[in-house]
Formats: structure tokens, sequence, C-alpha cells
């Protein structure tokens, strides 16, 4: 197993925090306070609006001695190539993947973080850190070249996790659809992350971090009934990495 350093965020905020207010914590612990580039990949903006979110982000992260540099679809592999570290912005997570394919970065990203250097993501940016895309929330407003992430996790991840069914409403509620994910990869656990919780992995230790507990949903063999699990917070699950 190699060792890797990995911030996967269900969210940027929780509830009515700042931007990006509580993970400055977790980012600081896997970056540490010293002068580095962060290549930040902003793919998942669908409007494209690229420097204004990456300014938000500088902004958030303001008096800290990280360089935010826009890896952007015409410069994403220099950046990328000559960063410290990676960061990747949430929104919509089947336009992240595309863009991310159609620049030839999957592989690149992959190798860096896979030979220690630091992955930060949230929302989508936190996505794609399992095999696949699979268990997303968003909308397939555009098809990837493939559903295949960076598999930095054995294990799929649902951001923005929440299981809550309004009066009235006939569909089928978050744990049902994740339910029926396992059903059909029995192969795959996922872990639902709550908005203001995270998976830190440093070298090889994973915990989930944040104040509410993360849901684990799993069926051992094809045609078992799931079930579904919890994680505590602080909660060291680094048996999952196997």
């Amino acid at each position: 197993m190699s060792s890797k350093k990995v911030l996967a965020l269900s969210s940027s905020r929780a509830g009515r925090e700042d931007y990006l207010e509580s993970p400055v914590l977790s980012i600081k612990e896997i970056l540490g306070i010293r002068q580095l580039s962060i290549a930040f990949i902003p793919f998942a903006l669908v409007s494209k609006k690229y420097d204004a979110y990456a300014n938000d982000v500088s902004t958030a992260l303001k008096g800290l001695p990280y360089k935010i540099n826009i890896a952007d679809h015409h410069n994403a592999i220099k950046v990328i190539e000559q960063s410290d570290a990676i960061m990747v912005g949430g929104g919509n997570t089947f336009k992240l993947l595309h863009d991310i394919y159609e620049s030839k970065i999957l592989d690149l990203i992959r190798n860096k973080v896979e030979n220690g250097t630091p992955y930060i993501g949230w929302s989508a940016g936190a996505n794609i850190t399992g095999p696949t895309i699979g268990t997303t929330n968003d909308m397939p407003v555009i098809q990837p070249e493939s559903f295949k992430a960076l598999s930095f996790f054995p294990f799929q991840i649902n951001p923005h996790y929440f299981n809550q069914k309004p009066k009235g409403f006939n569909g089928e509620t978050r744990d049902q659809r994740l339910l029926e994910f396992v059903t059909m990869n029995p192969t795959l656990k996922v872990i639902g992350l709550p908005e203001g919780t995270g998976l830190l992995l440093n070298d090889r230790t994973l915990k989930l971090i944040g104040k509410h507990p993360a849901k684990l949903f799993s069926a051992k063999v094809p045609g078992e009934k799931p079930v579904i699990g919890e994680i505590n917070p602080e909660e060291d699950i680094s048996y999952m990495l196997s």
C-alpha cells in the first residue's frame, strides 16, 4: 500500500458557516503550514467562471502560505505537474469527470497522489476519489468518457448525505438509492458523508472527521440483503483500505 494524503470532504461548508470555514483546520493538517503551490481544478463548475471560483478558494485560505493556481483546459497538465498539492472543488460530478478525461489528467492526478502529493476535494471533488462516480447525487448534464474515477479509496463516497422523506414524497430516499447501488455492486461499499464531515487519509491511517456520524452501506454477497452501518466521528477506519 503506497503512502497517500487525501482529504475528501462532503461539502465546502456546513450550515451557515463561511466558505471552507470548517475544512480549513483539516486542510492545514494535511498540507502543513508551509509555502506551497496548489493546482486548483474547477471543472465541476458548469458556469465556467473559473477565476471567480479560484478567488473564493484563495479568500477562504487567506493568511495561509498557499498559492492557488487554476488548472484550466489549456494548462492543466503543466500546472498539475508543477504543483505541490491538488485541490478539486465541488459542482457537477459528471462535468468534472468529463473535463478531467478531456484534459487527459486522470492518470496524472492519480500518479502524483500515489507518490505523495496531497489531494483535497469537496463534494464532486470527493466523489471522484472512489472507484467510480456511481454514487453521485448530480444530474448527468454531460457524459464522461467513463464513470471510472481516481480510486484513491476502494469504496464509494456519497457526499451531502442525508436521508429524509418529506410528507407526500413518493420517490426513493437516499438510503434506498444507496442500498440499490450495493445490491447491484456487492463488492463495493459506500460511505454516506453528511455535510460538515469528511475522510482524512494520512499515510495508511483513515478516519472520519467532523461532528456527525457517517453511514456505511454494504452487501456481502449477491442476493444477500444489504445492511446500513454507522461510522462515528474520529473513528479509525483504516481497515477499509484493504
